[in-house]
């Protein structure tokens, strides 16, 4: 797991590869390298996870000397590669994988190449001989990979803070579209970032660059949702464990010590599970919690620890979040919003005192269904194809006014009552993207200035939504998992996970990511997944009841998050004041009377604003971080 950062650079012009480099230690601490000739010049940083030796060292030029790579992830099957290419007469000095994707690009070229992959990758070859540079991204968006093409170079890196190290030059100017979808989503979704002149190469992509150009950008893989399993459930379960032992196998190749991260849930107990099953030596496990129990699953965790016999190690967390935020920031290199970063980050902290590689459940709540929002939309497009969302609408009018009766002490609801009535006076992707939303476009509209608004013209939030989920297949469940797996799954959950554990210098890897069990997931039937009953997960939790504490299964599912609410009117309450109200950062793009009255009501105990005041600190701090002109 290493840092990548590099340039093709126009004639008379510079960029600075070394401090481009510096900025990107964190993500490789063992050995940096660098390589240079004629327009291209490469840069790397090294977390040694496989063959610790020289011979793993980066830049890597191939033996004939036409092809230079740096490289970034881990190619799980790089043995099975290995056997293969000496069978056909290939020598290898050491034992690294970035040695055979080397070796592998250059008998077969680019396409080729990516498809014998299964891994997490960010990589980048020079052609010596026809002067382009081939750059690609794993199939799930793992590993990220952002670029910028100016008139004085071809930038590329692993995060956006290394191109403004590479290029002090580089425009600051932010991207207005990017911001509109960030304050629906709380991710700025590739190719987009929060800069107009910086670009995300998207999930599962490719790109030829020549002359500092981009010839061209296609994409290598996709999920096929027409192919249909016919296994019966029961079979279905039985395989599913199978390619779940499958996926935790290979990422248990490390000469580096390996754990995983326990929260207490379904995903990551699997995973450990999983670990248990494969491994000689009680795996490594680590927890952390929080005084406020609504966020503190250290007892579920330490239940399933106790099952499996693991070596666990937890910790109480009061974080420091003061600290941690504005770091974040600077390696996030955009606005995201999403809170569970902080915990994240310090379970990767606490991890890494012990060990160098974590395994984890990522992935698992948008392979089967995790989220309520799933069975939401499944009842309003049930309810739709059948005319009965206007009965459906009254029902629910009625049930509030009896919940109003039943409770006359609690405040009075009043109807809709929820996201979940409100979307039912929508119709197609725009009720999903209202159960998505952090603002809704009502109260974007509410919070903007006219200056603001008209910078970002037309929202493409519904757009977005519309080009991931316009792919063929019949059964609707399974085309809103596509949905999330190729939009909120990349661009939130999987962008999180990298920085925040790359932060701490510890690479993380899930078995829910292995592109083999998701083609495998995605051709069952939805209601294998969610059943008609709505139990989200059916067959994972089926499949691997037997594995886990009686009854474990069945738990009201709670979210990796944090006391967001408190902490704002605490901890976070001197950074909220100063940077929303006293330096009134956000002045220019979103109306100060209503931030400052929601920053007073929430500090008063008036009124409870964190779902709307987080995204904006967040904001606020990459404005300033990153001196974005407003």
């Amino acid at each position: 797991m290493c840092g990548v950062v590099g340039a093709l650079v126009a004639q008379g012009a510079r960029v600075d590869l070394e401090r481009g480099i510096a900025r990107l230690n964190h993500r490789g601490p063992d050995d940096h390298g660098i390589w240079r000739e004629g327009p291209a010049e490469l840069g790397f940083v090294r977390l040694s996870i496989i063959d610790l030796s020289a011979l793993g060292h980066q830049p890597m030029i191939s033996p004939d000397g036409r092809y230079v790579i740096v490289f970034n992830g881990e190619i799980y099957n790089f043995r099975e590669l290995r056997e293969q290419l000496e069978a056909a007469g290939e020598t290898f000095r050491g034992h690294s994988d970035t040695e055979v994707l080397l070796r592998l690009f250059a008998r077969d070229g680019l396409e080729k190449c990516l498809h014998e992959l299964r891994g997490m990758f960010a990589f980048a070859v020079w052609d010596r001989q026809e002067r382009t540079l081939s750059l690609a991204r794993d199939r799930l968006g793992v590993k990220p990979l952002v670029y910028a093409e100016t008139p004085r170079a071809f930038l590329f890196g692993s995060e956006i803070q290394a191109l403004f190290a590479l290029d002090p030059e580089l425009s600051r100017a932010p991207d207005y579209q990017g911001l509109d979808h960030f304050l629906t989503f709380q991710y700025i979704p590739a190719p987009l970032t929060g800069f107009a002149a910086v670009r995300k190469l998207p999930p599962a992509h490719a790109m030829v660059v020549r002359d500092g150009r981009i010839q061209s950008i296609f994409r290598y893989w996709d999920i096929d949702l027409e192919k249909r399993s016919t296994a019966s459930f029961g079979e279905a379960c039985e395989a599913l464990r199978e390619q779940v032992l499958e996926a935790t196998r290979v990422r248990l190749v490390s000469d580096v010590p390996l754990g995983a991260f326990l929260s207490g849930g379904i995903d990551s107990s699997i995973t450990v599970a999983a670990m248990a099953r494969l491994g000689a030596d009680p795996p490594k496990t680590f927890s952390i919690g929080f005084e406020d129990e609504r966020f503190n699953e250290l007892p579920h965790a330490r239940e399933v620890a106790a099952h499996l016999g693991t070596d666990h190690h937890e910790m109480m967390v009061k974080a420091d979040a003061v600290h941690i935020m504005p770091q974040l920031i600077d390696h996030l290199g955009e606005p995201l919003a999403d809170n569970s970063v902080m915990p994240t980050f310090c379970v990767s902290q606490f991890a890494r005192t012990q060990v160098t590689v974590a395994l984890t459940g990522d992935g698992g709540d948008e392979v089967f269904g995790g989220y309520r929002r799933f069975y939401q939309i499944r009842r309003a497009e049930w309810l739709a194809r059948r005319g009965l969302t206007p009965l459906w609408r009254g029902l629910r009018r009625v049930t509030v006014a009896v919940e109003n009766r039943a409770h006359p002490g609690r405040r009075r609801k009043s109807f809709p009552a929820s996201r979940a009535d409100e979307m039912l006076s929508m119709r197609g992707l725009a009720r999903y993207k209202h159960l998505l939303a952090f603002f809704s476009d009502t109260e974007k509209n509410s919070m903007l200035t006219p200056e603001l608004r008209a910078a970002i013209g037309a929202s493409r939030t519904t757009d977005y939504l519309a080009a991931h989920f316009g792919r063929a297949g019949d059964d609707m469940l399974n085309r809103y998992l596509y949905l999330d797996m190729t939009t909120y799954l990349p661009e939130d959950i999987l962008f999180k996970v990298d920085i925040a554990s790359m932060a701490n210098s510890l690479e993380c890897r899930s078995p829910f990511l292995d592109h083999r069990l998701i083609e495998f997931a995605a051709a069952l039937p939805g209601h294998y997944k969610l059943s008609a009953r709505g139990r989200h997960k059916h067959i994972l939790k089926e499949a691997f009841k037997d594995w886990l504490p009686p009854g474990f299964m069945d738990r009201p599912k709670k979210g990796f998050s944090v006391p967001l609410g408190r902490w704002l009117k605490e901890d976070l309450a001197g950074m909220l004041g100063d940077t929303l109200v006293d330096k009134r950062t956000l002045a220019p793009w979103f109306r100060q009377d209503v931030v400052a009255r929601a920053v007073a009501d929430h500090l008063s105990g008036r009124g409870s604003h964190s779902a709307r005041l987080w995204p904006l600190l967040v904001l606020a701090l990459w404005v300033e971080r990153f001196q974005v002109p407003l």
